[in-house]
């Protein structure tokens, strides 16, 4: 049986809910995480729109007045589906369980072909691959499902995630396509997901599902087809449109199943029906899917200062990689209100977090940001941050052999010169940028009278295989007197040096003139030479 925590109800008057918070934008061409050893499976049939009316949330209860300062000093927990509202979970639709509501909530055409059966018996072969990927789904599945009923969307696409990514939050594909909706780098910025040193939106899961979402309507509406917005999702929209007009141009049918696509594509609705099928029926698959509650798991807890992860974690009473679960967007050790202005807590978690912090004396961050000045060492970067070099190249991710770029953002130690929290637009636009400190520069040489390649390499310095490589020549080539080749030789990048204080200028032009007299003294008492 899969299990998920229990939720207590929170003691707090002003304790309100979050939901989830997701209205916009979502990704293009996102390639599905496909689990090692699923079998091909076909393609379905094209079906129209079914709208989804909104089911209701669970019955909300205005918080009462602060019962005294303290209470009224803590940190704002809030739901932003129903802000100033709490759940009350005594009420029969909070203990209801969510996988009803996902089902009743199907719409779209089945599926019922062989292939869709490879796909049940991949997944029923392996009770505990499903049951961790649906207890990772339990924390978040709530809150997608309300955000697709708002939109009207089939809940079948609330299930997804299970075929993207298995709900792992941190999910990174070989194509660099990331979080529970596998976007890709480009894709997210399209949709405004931010992607930088410090966060990457893509994981996180409220953006990331608005994100998705907006996208997965913005396709249906191209399309009129939840299949071809499924393909074209998968695919990319381009893709999807070319495959329709080729079939167009041959007098071929234009539906899902008619289309040439990759593999991957058309197998991907036929996953999705697996996972619907099965949680329609988990017991004729020899599966059991744990009851979810069907109310939000997690609540948003807002911060107005810069905070370390870990001491985050550690207000909230969990692990740094528990707290990352709920917050996965994080990319250093330091979280920064400007761009992140709330934090999502379990519901006990986020109590104990507003009282601690409420209560928390002394520094929140220990870092901060340092925009460098110009292109430097990493060493000497981390002598002007008042740190190791080692310690410097691991947080700011810096590989051997290379320089940090004017302009580029480190996360560096705070100190007296560099206390202040990190600015909006820092924070929004930071980046590093990585210089090789060998660079290669392109010259031409002559070969000689009866120079060999084995020759010529020994006196440039470089290997007979880059000669042959650079000038696109075969292995058994021979040169002639006078012929051209091209070489790349290294060349030490250059770091501009900084220039003296005002006061070392000052000084060294003071002590000129008498450098200058006293070596005219010493010129005139030399005693003349003898021939």
């Amino acid at each position: 049986m899969i299990r998920k925590p229990a939720l207590r109800r929170l003691a707090l008057p002003t304790l309100t809910v979050l939901g989830a918070l997701l209205s916009g934008c979502a990704s293009t061409s996102l390639p599905a995480v496909q689990e090692p050893g699923l079998p091909p499976l076909e393609q379905p049939q094209a079906q129209a729109q079914t709208q989804v009316e909104p089911k209701s949330l669970p019955k909300v209860q205005k918080p009462s007045a602060p019962g005294s300062s303290v209470t009224a000093s803590l940190p704002q927990l809030e739901d932003s589906l129903q802000p100033g509202v709490r759940v009350d979970l005594n009420d029969t639709s909070a203990r209801a369980d969510l996988w009803q509501r996902v089902r009743s909530g199907f719409a779209m055409p089945d599926l019922d072909n062989a292939l869709v059966g490879k796909a049940e018996q991949w997944y029923s072969s392996r009770p505990d691959y499903v049951q961790r990927m649906t207890e990772r789904g339990s924390r978040y599945l709530y809150h997608i499902v309300v955000e697709v009923e708002k939109r009207g969307m089939p809940t079948e696409l609330a299930l997804l995630p299970f075929i993207e990514s298995a709900f792992n939050p941190q999910a990174l594909s070989s194509a660099k396509a990331s979080g529970i909706w596998q976007f890709m780098p480009a894709t997210g910025r399209d949709f405004d997901l931010k992607q930088n040193i410090f966060r990457d939106d893509r994981r996180n899961v409220l953006a990331s599902t608005r994100a998705a979402l907006d996208y997965l309507g913005q396709l249906y509406g191209m399309f009129g087809d939840w299949h071809l917005a499924l393909a074209a999702y998968n695919w990319g929209q381009g893709n999807v449109q070319r495959a329709i007009r080729r079939n167009q141009q041959a007098g071929k049918p234009t539906d899902y199943e008619s289309l040439r696509m990759p593999d991957e594509t058309r197998y991907y609705v036929p996953k999705l029906q697996a996972v619907k099928n099965i949680v329609l029926r988990p017991e004729a698959f020899s599966l059991a899917l744990a009851p979810v509650a069907n109310h939000p798991f997690f609540l948003s807890v807002n911060i107005d200062r810069d905070i370390d992860v870990d001491l985050a974690a550690r207000l909230a009473g969990m692990s740094e990689a528990e707290f990352k679960q709920f917050n996965p967007q994080v990319n250093k050790p330091v979280l920064l209100a400007a761009t992140t202005p709330q934090l999502l807590l379990p519901w006990d978690n986020a109590e104990a977090f507003s009282r601690a912090l409420a209560a928390h004396q002394g520094p929140m961050a220990s870092w901060t940001a340092w925009v460098v000045p110009r292109t430097m060492t990493p060493a000497e970067a981390a002598g002007r941050a008042g740190m190791s070099e080692a310690a410097l190249r691991e947080v700011n991710k810096i590989p051997p052999r290379m320089l940090v770029g004017q302009g580029s953002t480190l996360l560096i130690p705070r100190s007296t010169r560099h206390e202040a929290d990190v600015s909006e637009h820092l924070a929004d636009t930071a980046s590093i940028r990585l210089k090789p400190e060998v660079q290669l520069r392109r010259i031409t040489v002559k070969a000689r009278k009866g120079e060999t390649l084995a020759a010529l390499a020994q006196r440039q310095k470089v290997s007979v295989e880059q000669l042959l490589q650079w000038n696109k020549l075969g292995a058994k080539a021979s040169l002639k007197a006078g012929q051209t080749l091209v070489v790349f030789t290294p060349v030490q990048a250059k770091t501009r040096v900084a220039s003296a204080s005002p006061a070392k200028r000052n000084s060294a032009a003071r002590s000129a003139p008498a450098r200058k007299v006293a070596a005219a003294r010493s010129s005139s008492q030399q005693k003349p030479s003898r021939r």
